[in-house]
């Protein structure tokens, strides 16, 4: 296991689990990401990069929908994972890259059932040891707050999770939401809209989720893009380990990771070092 996990400040890190764990699990709470971080990077050999990436490759909807849509990726992609565009100039392409995709999605007729065969479609596969990070935060009433950017939204979240008997009280999904029509037609997408540079902790502080949350300034963050970070601003935490995991371009990738996580989990690994952390913090 230890070759697939890098830690960036030893130190630090020891410090940081010793303070949260004097603190005790009830002021705990995890923030993650979903695709690619609860779910795995790859299924039967295939890269998997999210939820809408299985309705885009796939026969759901309209036959000029998955061309129109790979345009906007081929177009937008770059742009996201491009380190020397700022910021501001990043974050207003990828809330046009949603808009535009969400527009498609509705004028393609995107219907509740195209979300079903999604979540069926077996090509979606939660991370090994899910199963014991998921009953280890029930047992220990661990709030798991899932913040995603998902084209799919946050129904189909709820949908695969309780597909696989995981969809627990404990769960709180902030995503994007649509508005559906007496036939499960999508009609409209609820603003705001939740993209990759927006997903931070400011979306949910008008939310009831913030309520379960506030008092709890200990936190776990999971993601696999170095993007996800930002899921945390605008929280007024004590104590944070963040946990990146590094599927694709490990050499290319792997300083930038180590600069901005914490612990940095390669190729594809599984939930044992997380689950480890957790009996570890609170034995």
């Amino acid at each position: 296991m230890l070759e697939n996990i890098v830690i960036s400040n030893p130190e630090k890190l020891e410090e940081s689990k010793k303070l949260i764990s004097e603190a005790g699990v009830n002021k705990l709470h995890i923030v993650t990401d979903f695709d690619r971080t609860l779910t795995t990077a790859f299924v039967d050999g295939k890269s998997i990069p999210s939820l809408i990436s299985v309705l885009r490759d796939g026969n759901y909807l309209t036959p000029d929908y998955a061309p129109k849509a790979n345009r906007l990726y081929a177009k937008y992609h770059p742009i996201e994972i491009d380190p020397k565009i700022p910021f501001e100039e990043k974050k207003k392409a990828m809330y046009e890259w949603w808009a535009t995709h969400f527009d498609l999605l509705i004028k393609s007729g995107l219907n509740k059932r195209d979300l079903k065969r999604v979540v069926e479609s077996q090509k979606v596969k939660l991370r090994d040891g899910f199963g014991d990070f998921i009953v280890f935060l029930k047992t220990h009433n661990i709030p798991l707050v899932i913040i995603s950017s998902s084209g799919l939204g946050g129904d189909t979240i709820s949908m695969y999770l309780e597909k696989e008997g995981k969809l627990y009280n404990n769960v709180h999904i902030i995503s994007n939401s649509y508005e559906w029509d007496e036939n499960d037609n999508a009609i409209a997408i609820r603003q705001p809209i939740i993209h990759m540079l927006n997903k931070d902790k400011t979306v949910i502080q008008n939310l009831p989720v913030f309520n379960v949350i506030k008092n709890r300034k200990n936190i776990l963050l999971l993601g696999d893009s170095l993007d996800d970070i930002g899921m945390i601003k605008g929280f007024d935490y004590n104590n944070l380990i963040k946990i990146g995991f590094l599927n694709e371009n490990i050499e290319e990738n792997l300083e930038h990771y180590k600069r901005n996580f914490d612990i940095v989990i390669l190729n594809g690994y599984t939930m044992d070092y997380i689950n480890a952390l957790l009996r570890e913090l609170f034995s």
